[in-house]
């Protein structure tokens, strides 16, 4: 058996025995140790021709000493899982550097930096190995909705690109020594698709299978991601990965993310996961909230058995993961639920077909085998009423649109 399935094995058993522990901010960590910008210079890049002060990512190469620091320092505190320092691993997140060439290599490190650390540290205590998360960040442009108000249509990046910068990191992360895939902080559920159909890709490709973790982002109290989906609905829409866990992170603080935690574990049929901000953003956008705080509210949610997996997003250091160990480690993990077999979709919201169900319609005309005019307005690539096709099913009372592309060779 290879160590890394060894580890996976490892993983399942802890899962079955305990809540574990994820770790806390990296960004948060990063800041304590004010870095300049010939920190994240070193000499590789002393000569770069943009200012770099702030690409935390770069740190892997300039300043490896700072993130394994950090790092142990979570491990110290308690935590079981690892995340990689690749938020901002893809080239569209290094554009903003003009350092799209170096995202193999920061993957690569970034994964190879937190195994040397985690190994280190199952060494100390081989009871309780440690593991390591690759992060997939939600990079900083979304595939749903247009960045010019005055032009909905408009998109910065296409579903093709996401996927081509998710399979490079992603590589990266396996060739480092990732033990699971984290894709995370997610605003776009199609930014999540094209991940997840990247990693799959290269699980087909290489053959080979890791775990993957999706954690989504609540970005208001209005209980939606981003994109505009409920809980349900973003659960239903990536279900299909077959996920080890699913999971909320960020923009909220831990208060303000119970009711959709606990959605998500009365719903998912998976390992349940958070990692919360130290509360909301102070005035100076920093987080107030002490560990022993944050810690009283986690609390509560592993005794109404609602985790899996903890951990800490913006504000949270190793104090917060600590105290945050202490709190949950009389608690036994949520068991995963029976949930009952059902025709599972999601729009911005979810719709369930099953046995209580009435009479459901369903919108054809958005099929080019069943009907000339759509097929024609897509071969024309007259895309802009091809959707009014699918907008008057809907206007005309369809719950559902069956939109049907499979015309022997239309790409």
């Amino acid at each position: 058996m290879s160590d890394r399935s060894a580890r996976l094995q490892a993983l399942q058993h802890a899962l079955n025995e305990r809540i574990l522990i994820l770790d806390g901010g990296m960004g948060t960590m990063i800041q304590s140790y004010r870095l300049e910008e010939h920190d994240y210079r070193g000499t590789r890049f002393a000569d770069w021709p943009s200012d770099v002060k702030g690409n935390n990512d770069l740190l892997l190469l300039s300043r490896p000493d700072v993130i394994a620091a950090i790092e142990k320092a979570y491990l110290d505190a308690g935590a079981d899982i690892l995340e990689t320092n690749t938020f901002n691993a893809t080239q569209i997140s290094q554009a903003d550097y003009g350092m799209e060439s170096l995202v193999y290599e920061l993957n690569v490190e970034g994964a190879r930096i937190a195994r040397q650390v985690a190994d280190a540290k199952t060494l100390e205590t081989p009871d309780k190995p440690r593991f390591v998360a690759g992060v997939l960040g939600p990079t900083s442009r979304t595939c749903s909705i247009s960045p010019d108000v005055n032009d909905p249509g408009y998109r910065n990046v296409t579903f093709d690109e996401l996927v081509e910068n998710y399979i490079e990191a992603t590589r990266g992360l396996i060739e480092g020594g990732a033990d699971l895939l984290l894709i995370e902080t997610i605003f776009d559920t199609l930014n999540a698709k094209a991940a997840i159909f990247a990693v799959q890709q290269v699980f087909e490709d290489e053959g080979i299978e890791l775990p993957i973790m999706i954690s989504g982002t609540i970005t208001d109290a209005s209980g939606r991601t981003l994109s505009g989906q409920t809980t349900e609905a973003f659960w239903n829409s990536v279900r299909h990965a077959n996920p080890i866990s699913v999971g909320l992170n960020c923009a909220l603080g831990a208060k303000d993310l119970r009711p959709y935690l606990e959605e998500l574990a009365t719903k998912a049929d998976t390992h349940v996961s958070a990692h919360p901000n130290a509360g909301l953003p102070n005035a100076f956008g920093e987080y107030d909230e002490t560990p022993a705080e944050m810690a009283a509210v986690i609390e509560e949610f592993a005794a109404s058995g609602f985790l899996n997996i903890i951990g800490g997003c913006c504000g949270t250091t190793p104090g917060h993961i600590q105290a945050i160990a202490e709190a949950v480690a009389k608690y036994p993990p949520r068991p995963i639920p029976q949930i009952p077999k059902a025709c599972r979709l999601s729009g911005l919201e979810p719709f369930t077909i099953d046995r209580q169900s009435l009479f459901v319609n369903v919108g054809e005309r958005t099929n080019i085998t069943g009907s000339a005019k759509f097929a024609r307005l897509i071969r024309e690539e007259n895309y802009t009423e091809a959707l009014e096709v699918a907008l008057q099913q809907v206007e005309a009372g369809a719950q559902v649109i069956d939109i049907n592309m499979d015309e022997g060779m239309l790409d």
